[in-house]
């Protein structure tokens, strides 16, 4: 999983107590009226990221706090990274539609603390080309606590872990010709294999995607396995179901190594581990190793680039300083044949590959023998 500090957000925000019917009418009223102001928040939020104007967003912010102060900046990051990577990409986004849901609300006087959840849908097109626009779908967890002053809600403090934050002077540029369209290398239906179903494994990881705009299940995680978000990170479980799982997913044989049995073993959750074990296991074997350029850019060994080897099912290491930080699985391509990718922390439904890394990520393609 990515070195990032995994937020405890149970720890940040408590439940209202319970109270007289009087007190939890006033509750409600109370939330209803938080819940108006995030709506807008985000709603906001979004647009500034299509429009990359300031002033969309800054009016929900304190200049005097620090904490205020911070979450802003962190809106600049995203909005920056956000359209350069389109800018390298040859595509614009045309629209991001939040959807939100409180999970956890406490209001004190004129300060409210909440922890809530946001799934988004992103529609982007490519400028160059006449076809049709394509959409994907991210979900973050948020902390949150908010103020009202004079009579207007604003931002205290904020945590969450975000995909569309990185360093924008990093993005690499694409190689020419990349992404390479889909009619030069026709995508295959997904196998029924005995040792690895394919089919049932792309069922699986779009199912259970969390929440990711696009998934299913209602935006949950599968119950039968524990959520390790919060124990540092729920990728290589999220991967590993969708390899593994032996009645909604790919069916591979669990084994003494790498199995889950209430609770997953090292190879299971962790990610070197679990790269480790799909290479000498023979489960798996490397197509490449390298950078965003080395693995996009046309070769003799790879016409198309190393990625386009992949097929869905397969998976996506991401290595940053000599380990094993993140797994996606591939999914698909996009009509302009942009390799796809679900995840967990952060959920990611059908996300272009590479969006949220950078020119320090190198990328360890492991195609899973069928």
């Amino acid at each position: 999983m990515r070195l990032i500090v995994i937020i405890a957000l149970a720890l940040l925000v408590g439940m209202a107590p319970a109270g007289t019917s009087a007190l939890s009418a006033q509750q409600d009223q109370d939330k209803e009226e938080v819940a108006a102001f995030l709506t807008q928040l985000f709603k906001d939020r979004n647009e500034f990221l299509l429009n990359q104007r300031p002033e969309t967003i800054d009016k929900y912010y304190i200049e005097t706090q620090t904490g205020s102060r911070y979450a802003f900046q962190m809106e600049m990051r995203r909005m920056k990274y956000t359209s350069l990577w389109a800018e390298k990409r040859g595509i614009r986004f045309i629209a991001a539609e939040p959807g939100i849901r409180i999970t956890r609300f406490k209001r004190e006087g004129d300060t409210a603390k909440l922890a809530l959840v946001q799934s988004t849908q992103i529609t982007y097109a490519y400028k160059a080309t006449d076809l049709p626009p394509q959409t994907f779908g991210v979900g973050t967890r948020h902390a949150l606590t908010v103020k009202k002053m004079d009579g207007v809600w604003k931002v205290l403090r904020e945590w969450y872990l975000d995909p569309l934050e990185e360093n924008p002077d990093l993005i690499p540029d694409s190689p020419q010709g990349f992404p390479h369209p889909v009619v030069s290398r026709p995508e295959q239906a997904p196998n029924k294999g005995t040792r690895y179903n394919r089919e049932r494994a792309l069922e699986y990881a779009n199912k259970y995607a969390g929440l990711a705009w696009g998934a299913g299940n209602n935006n949950r995680y599968n119950q039968k396995y524990t959520d390790y978000t919060s124990l540092g990170g729920d990728c290589t479980n999220y991967v590993s179901q969708v390899l593994g799982d032996p009645k909604e997913g790919g069916g591979l044989k669990m084994t003494g190594t790498w199995r889950y049995s209430g609770a997953g073993s090292r190879a299971w959750v962790q990610t070197d581990a679990f790269g480790r074990f799909l290479l000498y296991s023979g489960y798996g074997r490397q197509v490449a190793k390298g950078t965003f350029g080395e693995i996009t850019q046309s070769s003799d060994k790879f016409p198309d680039g190393a990625i386009a080897k992949l097929q869905p099912g397969d998976v996506i290491g991401y290595i940053l300083h000599g380990d094993v930080d993140h797994f996606s699985v591939i999914v698909g391509h996009d009509a302009g044949g942009y390799p796809l990718v679900n995840s967990h922390t952060v959920d990611r439904y059908r996300v272009p590959f590479d969006l949220g890394w950078d020119d320090k990520t190198k990328y360890l393609l492991i195609h899973i023998n069928d």
